[in-house]
Order: C-alpha cells, then structure tokens, then sequence
C-alpha cells in the first residue's frame, strides 16, 4: 500500500474493515482521526468525544457484525467514527450541515444506526429493550451499550442496569472512562469509578488462571464448577467492591482504550459469556489531537475553528454578546451583592456560561453531573432554606425534569430560577437537541412564571426581577444566539403580564407580538412590510406567563389583525394560548400564529444553523413578512 493511499476509502461497511491486516488498523485509526479534526474545523461538531473512541470503534467493528450486532451509542456525540465505518466516509464532509450525515446516530440515515440519541443515559435501557425484543423474536444477536463515565450520573442508567442484571440477558454494557462528560465529572461515581479503576489485580489473576485451566487436560463440569467458586472466593479477597458485580454482571476491566489487540481480544471473549458484562475501557478524551488533549472540556463541542491554532486561534470579530454570555456577567454582578445566589449545571458548566461564577463563588457553584431531574429538586431544597437556586441548563435537558418543576418547585411555591439555554431553533445538532417544546410544557403549571428577553439589557432585567421574588419558579427562556443591537425599549422596567412596545403608532392595522428571541427577524419583517406600504407595530411579549388578559385582550381589541410570532412549537404555545383568549373575550382583531408546526425532521427541525432553521420554518424576517403578506392581506394592503 501507497503512504498516499487512503484506507477509509476502501471501507464501505464493516465487513470491508475485517478485511484489513492487523498492522494497517493503527495507520486507520490515524487517518479516522486526521479527518474528524478537519471536518470538524471546517463544520464545527463534538470533537474531544469522537477522538477518544477510535481504536474502541474500530475493535467493536472488528469483533461484532453490525447491523446484525446492535450498537447503540449513548448521547450519540461519539460516534464520526462509526459512522466514518458504516458507509458515510463519502458523505461525511457534509456532517451537520443542512441534507448532511447527523452529528448523532440516526435511524433513518443508516441501518447501522439501530436507536436515535442525543440526551444522556438512555443506551442501557434502550439496548436492554432492543435484546428483550430479539429474544422473543427468536434472534440471536449480539446487543451492545456504550456509554460513558459522565452518562452513569444518570438515574436511568441505574435503573437499566438494575433491571439488566434481574433479567439475566447477555447484554454487553462497554463503560467508556475518560473521567469526563462535558466538565470534568464529579460525584461518588467518579471517585468509585477511579478505585475500579486502580483494582486490575483480579482481572489480570483472572486471565491468567483462566489460560492456565484451559490448557489442563480432561477438564469437565465438575472442575468448572470449581474454577467458579474460586473466582468467586478471589474476588472476595482481591476485589471486595464493586458495583457492577454485585447487580448481576460480570465485570472485565479495566481495559486499555487505545490498544487494539487487547480490545478486540476482549470483545470476543466476552461474546462467550452469555450473561450480562460490563466492560471498563479506559480512554483519553481529545486523544490525537493536542489542543484537545490538554484541554477536553473547551473541545467538546465546538464551531469552526484552525486546525492549526485551535479554537484560540480563531479570527476575533466585533460582535454583540451572546445571551450565553450576557447570563453569565449577570449572574457574576448579582452574586457579588446577594450571597444567597447560588448557580446549578448539570455537567455544562461552560457551555452554559457558569465557568467565571464558579472561579469566583466556588463554593456557590453546584455541578450536580448529568442529572437534571436531581438538579431541580435540588434546586428546591435549597430555596426551601431561603437560598436563591438559578438551575442553567439546556432547554432540550429541562424535558427530562418536568415533574421536578411541577411537584417539587411549583406546587410548594419554591422560588427556583430555570434558566433555559438554546431555547428555540439550534443548530447542527438535528432534532434531539431543539428547545421548541418548553413553553408548551409550562405554561400550563400553575404558580410558574415564563419571561422571554428579547436583549442585552432585558436579560439582566429579568434575571434581578426574578430574584427578587419569592413565589414560585421563574422560568427565563433565551436562544443560542447573539444579542441583537440595544434599543431603550430592551431597559424598560418590568410590568407584570405585560410587555414592551418596540414601535406603536399605525392606524391599529396590524400588530407583531413576538417572543424575544425573534426580535432581529420581527424587525425585519417590519421594515420589508413598510416597504410594501404595510404599516405594523410591534410588541415583544416578555411574559409569556402569567399574562395580564385584560391588557392582552384590549390590544386585540385595537388591531384588524394581531399576530402571534413564537420561537417554539405551535401546539399548546402561547399563540393558541393568546387566540382562544381572543375568542373568549370576543375581541375585534382577526388572530394568526406564526410558530414551529408540529412535527421533527419533516418540519424543517433537523440540520443547519440556526439561521437556516428560522428560514425553513418561516420565522426568519423574509418568511415572517411573506406570510403576513400573502396569507393575511388581501390586495396589498387591507387586512
């Protein structure tokens, strides 16, 4: 073979990869990582996750036959390169981009893609279903889980392992250790997880008193018998703890990640098991790739960067702060004042802007690992005892913990703030990760608040306001984006149920209300409307509970049409919420909604950025406008 000549091009599935020689598999494992760093510059994606998992890849497919094997890869965001050994080694310079391979496994794009995954800790239970399934159907393939250290903060990664081991299936759960999730990870977990890790004297007496038998002649069922009960005796002089076991697995490990041989000599032994296992590989995250070795926390999802300098050597532009960052000074400011605030992350301590509160107010910091629902009740034991709790944590996430807000938080009145990050369209990351869905699922939870900032100034605004109360959960809900540019409006103190006004003075034709994140494409659909001789006003919302019906309900009765523009999905958002008030009060103004129809992939949620999401679902200003256009006015310029 040519040093030019690229193996990854002669892999269509993974048969086509057992076909390589043992000696070509390390100059693969390269290459694989060569092109993930590139694409990933030029695209933006998870990066550190996908380095470390290489060789263990490459092994899994070296040893098992997927599709027939199932693999279901936990979060998702480490599988480019199963991907890249699947077939989409063509396709995969268009990772996340619109009409391109998904940065997260995805049914529908490939076979080899047995399970849709994006939130964390759902593998176990999904494979330990999927096994359940193929034994009653007869089958007979192998099912295998890999999750990572950080995902075991999940309860339901407990509960699937709990019930694994009553069920007794061979269920192969392979338990990546890079002891990281997103922030380093923290916890009782991590600790015991490092004492495994430490303990290989059993597994290596294992290994070799298990070739020693081998190879002793005329062995029968009694003698296996009592190679069994001598393990079992060993254990428990050598190995005294261990979680795995004692829930009914076998447990192997712990393994070196980056070593192939010994992986896939591991994966072919334990398909002889026939029981459930657990097998602890140890691996780098951001392995291959310095900058992200050194610093795995800042790589692991990233925008396009230099493959050469990094993310630090990216071009610095002059750029309105994003509401990420805006939060974060915030949050800064008024701790210094009240040392009751306190801050709460479930492992995205800098992906949600919390990394300068916790250098500042360690002690006042709680990363709570990935464990949403645990974080809002923990959120409200501390507001029980009179702290001022803000949960940041993703809006995508905040779907994992709605009965925390509602029986923990907003039946007791419990004043926990939920900061919801990536609220509304987001993207690259396709449909798991859209924040569409949280005004839907709250608006509805008495003795909860929703505010939507529209800017800079609002953002602070709100977040002083709702810390200032005492009444219930206060849920402020913002976008991955940048703040637009600052207006007086954005300063305007707050009013209870009501909201702003960002231009008023038409003849009462027609009034744009909109949810904050909209501001910049409201705007602009006003200004293309103006030039098309359609006058409107606009109003920004900011409450989008509670909501002041009387004023909500005279606006209605000012306007021929009044119409309702949301970042979040139609059904059961506030646009219904504000018609059926309309129809209820009988007021004048004809009422439309513009919002995300309901749906996924096949509405436009999959790939792209945010920008192109907007634009797909008609919520960008030129889809806003055109729609007000052609389906409301009649004759240019009468509603």
């Amino acid at each position: 073979m040519q040093n030019n000549e690229s193996l990854l091009s002669r892999i269509n599935s993974p048969g086509d990869l057992k076909a390589l020689k043992s000696g070509e598999l390390g100059a693969l494992a390269e290459e694989i990582r060569r092109l993930i760093v590139s694409t990933v510059a030029k695209n933006g994606g998870h990066l550190a996750s996908n380095l470390g998992v290489v060789e263990l890849t490459i092994a899994l497919h070296r040893a098992f036959n997927s599709p027939e094997d199932r693999i279901i890869w936990d979060v998702g965001h480490q599988c480019y390169a199963h991907k890249l050994l699947t077939g989409r080694f063509d396709s995969f310079p268009s990772l996340r981009k619109a009409g391109g391979v998904s940065g997260f496994p995805k049914r529908s794009e490939s076979t080899h893609d047995v399970f849709n995954t994006g939130h964390a800790s759902t593998s176990i239970s999904a494979a330990l279903g999927i096994l359940a399934a193929e034994r009653l159907l007869g089958g007979k393939g192998y099912i295998i889980a890999v999750i990572g250290d950080g995902a075991l903060t999940g309860g339901l990664a407990y509960e699937a392992l709990s019930h694994a081991g009553h069920l007794g299936l061979p269920l192969i759960v392979i338990l990546n250790d890079n002891k990281m999730s997103i922030s380093p990870n923290v916890g009782g977990l991590s600790k015991y997880l490092s004492r495994l890790s430490m303990k290989a004297k059993y597994q290596t007496f294992r290994r070799h008193f298990d070739a020693m038998a081998k190879r002793i002649p005329f062995i029968g069922d009694m003698f296996f018998d009592l190679v069994l009960r001598l393990k079992r005796a060993v254990k428990a002089v050598f190995y005294t703890d261990n979680f795995f076991v004692d829930l009914g697995f076998e447990y192997v490990g712990p393994i070196e990640g980056h070593h192939l041989e010994t992986l896939s000599g591991v994966f072919t032994d334990v398909k002889k098991l026939g029981r459930p296992v657990v097998i602890h590989v140890i691996t780098r995250k951001g392995k291959g790739y310095g900058y992200a070795e050194d610093d795995p926390g800042s790589y692991h999802g990233v925008d396009s960067f230099s493959v050469e300098g990094g993310i630090e050597g990216r071009s610095v532009e002059e750029k309105r702060p994003a509401f990420t960052e805006v939060f974060g000074r915030a949050m800064l400011d008024l701790a210094a004042r009240d040392n009751r605030i306190t801050a709460l992350t479930a492992a995205m301590e800098k992906g949600t802007g919390l990394a300068s509160f916790k250098q500042a107010f360690p002690s006042r910091l709680f990363d709570v690992g990935i464990a949403e629902e645990h974080a809002i009740t923990f959120a409200a034991g501390l507001a029980s005892r009179g702290l001022k709790p803000v949960a940041a944590i993703y809006s995508t996430f905040i779907q994992r913990s709605v009965d925390q807000v509602i029986h923990d938080t907003a039946l007791q009145k419990l004043p926990v703030i939920l900061a919801l990050d990536r609220a509304g369209l987001v993207g690259g990351d396709g449909e798991t990760h859209q924040g569409l869905f949280d005004i839907a699922l709250f608006r509805c939870v008495p003795n909860t608040t929703i505010l939507a900032p529209a800017g800079e100034s609002e953002m602070r605004i709100m977040l002083e306001w709702a810390l200032s109360r005492n009444e219930g959960p206060v849920i402020i809900r913002y976008p991955k984006a940048r703040c637009p540019q600052e207006t007086p409006a954005f300063s305007l103190p707050i009013e209870t149920g009501r909201g702003v006004w960002h231009s008023r003075g038409t003849k009462g034709q027609l009034c744009l209300a909109f949810t904050g994140s909209l501001y910049n494409e409201v705007t602009e659909a006003a200004e293309l409307l103006r030039q098309r001789g359609i006058e409107a006003d606009l109003y920004n919302l900011r409450f989008l509970k509670p909501v002041d019906e009387d004023f909500l309900a005279g606006l209605m009765n000012s306007y021929e049409l009044v119409c309702f523009i949301e970042e979040g999905i139609r059904d059961g958002g506030f646009g219904e919420y504000a018609a059926a008030l309309g129809r209820r009060r009988g007021c004048a103004a004809k009422v439309e909604v513009l919002a995300v129809e309901s749906g996924f992939a096949e509405k436009g949620l999959a790939l792209g950025t945010r920008e192109q999401l907007l634009a797909v679902n008609a919520l960008d200003g030129k889809g806003i406008a055109k729609q007000i256009e052609l389906r409301y006015v009649v004759r240019g310029s009468q509603v």
